[in-house]
């Protein structure tokens, strides 16, 4: 069975880590989230999928290409004009055959989801189904044994919390409903229309996957997802000197890390350095070619790869985009005064983040001055210059410089020879 992989978003929520990539390739736990779709479907023996790319494809096919490195065979098709997923599938149709696989490029699962999705599709469309705590922001689905009898996208008043986990099987016959479709209150070709003409025709199945699943549609969700996937790495050493390791540490070719400390579950990226002094916390994952050092402490983080942090810095629960710079003493503070859950302003507006520590999302080269701070929940684009001593307390747009004026009172003291 070959596979759809839906990769043509941009991620608007993801911002500002999506201005310089797609949101497919966001790197967790050391790789594109796209990386790890794409080995859980070959883990559940699928060898061959297409890709469905737009917003920046280039990206997506250049790190790819026919999929001979992650030994896969991979080709690519480019959505069109038309907005959604059932858009997006149609693109495909001429690439598949009676019976195809498709899933979002965003979603962390497990390989015994999509063996058990195949063993059991049934009937015209076959819907992997998941738990959620918030049935509300998904579309939930209601079952009668194995067929879905009814489904509502975002229900104000849900009926139950089995949650359309963006995975399938479909027969071809999907492509005759995509066509027949409208298109949705925001414009789009949504699948889960079809999902729903099938449940009143009795021809969509569910499957309630068993195994760990995550739609990341925030930034702050990248932790978890991040989390899961350390979790199941098994540890690897590089160069290790003179460094207390209390945990796991995972460590690519060529990294290094002397004079330090490490206590939790920590993965750093081939031809990084870390020491000396440094301290590396919690769940963390360091990208390719960084460089922490001089009494830098991350905890619970996630750097992009050619990172630098050399000199007293504190970067806590954040996610910082490639080829930042921290200046000496920089602090990227993690937790309110007043102890309660942080907010983070995005383009839909406030969002409680349910949680309670989570420092700054930082997008790609963007350079910090000595002694700069960043206070919780704070969102600063890509390609901008935080200046010396200045605290960012509120979203910087993309390439943006800010600098803090400061007024100097000087007085001569008692004394003093007022000539020089």
């Amino acid at each position: 069975m070959k596979a759809v992989v839906l990769a043509a978003g941009e991620g608007k929520r993801l911002r500002p880590l999506t201005y310089t990539r797609p949101k497919c390739m966001i790197e967790i736990a050391g790789k594109p989230i796209l990386w790890h779709v794409l080995h859980t479907l070959k883990a559940g023996g699928i060898k061959e999928a297409t890709i469905v790319v737009k917003y920046m494809k280039e990206v997506i096919m250049d790190y790819f290409g026919d999929g001979k490195g992650i030994g896969m065979r991979l080709d690519y098709v480019t959505q069109g004009d038309g907005y959604g997923t059932g858009a997006a599938f149609l693109c495909a149709e001429k690439r598949v055959g009676d019976t195809f696989f498709g899933m979002a490029g965003d979603i962390i699962s497990e390989p015994s989801s999509v063996k058990a999705l195949i063993k059991n599709h049934e009937g015209e469309a076959t819907i992997g189904l998941t738990p959620v705590k918030e049935p509300e922001h998904y579309g939930i689905a209601e079952l009668r044994g194995k067929r879905i009898t009814s489904f509502e996208e975002k229900p104000e008043r849900p009926k139950g919390n089995l949650a359309n986990a963006s995975m399938y099987v479909f027969d071809k016959s999907i492509f005759r409903l995509i066509r027949e479709m409208k298109k949705s209150a925001r414009g789009e070709y949504e699948i889960t229309d079809a999902v729903r003409r099938l449940a009143g025709e009795g021809e969509a199945w569910g499957v309630r996957l068993p195994g760990y699943w995550l739609d990341m549609g925030m930034p702050w969700h990248l932790f978890e997802a991040n989390e899961h996937l350390l979790e199941r790495m098994k540890p690897q050493k590089g160069i290790v000197e003179n460094t207390t390791v209390k945990g796991k540490l995972i460590m690519g070719e060529g990294a290094r890390i002397f004079d330090s400390y490490v206590e939790g579950t920590v993965y750093i990226g081939k031809g990084s350095e870390v020491g000396p002094h440094a301290f590396l916390r919690g769940t963390t994952s360091i990208g390719d070619s960084c460089s922490i050092s001089d009494s830098t402490t991350i905890k619970n983080s996630i750097l992009f790869n050619h990172v630098n942090a050399k000199h007293l810095a504190y970067i806590g629960d954040s996610v910082i985009g490639e080829r930042t710079n921290f200046g000496a003493g920089t602090q990227i503070a993690n937790f309110r005064f007043d102890e309660k859950e942080i907010g983070v302003e995005l383009s839909m507006g406030r969002v409680n983040t349910s949680r309670r520590k989570l420092g700054a999302i930082i997008g790609d080269g963007t350079k910090f001055g000595v002694l700069s701070c960043v206070m919780p929940g704070v969102l600063i684009g890509d390609g901008c210059w935080i200046g010396s001593g200045v605290v960012v307390a509120k979203n910087i747009p993309r390439k943006t410089k800010v600098l803090v004026k400061q007024n100097l009172t000087m007085t001569p003291m008692d004394g003093a020879n007022k000539e020089q």
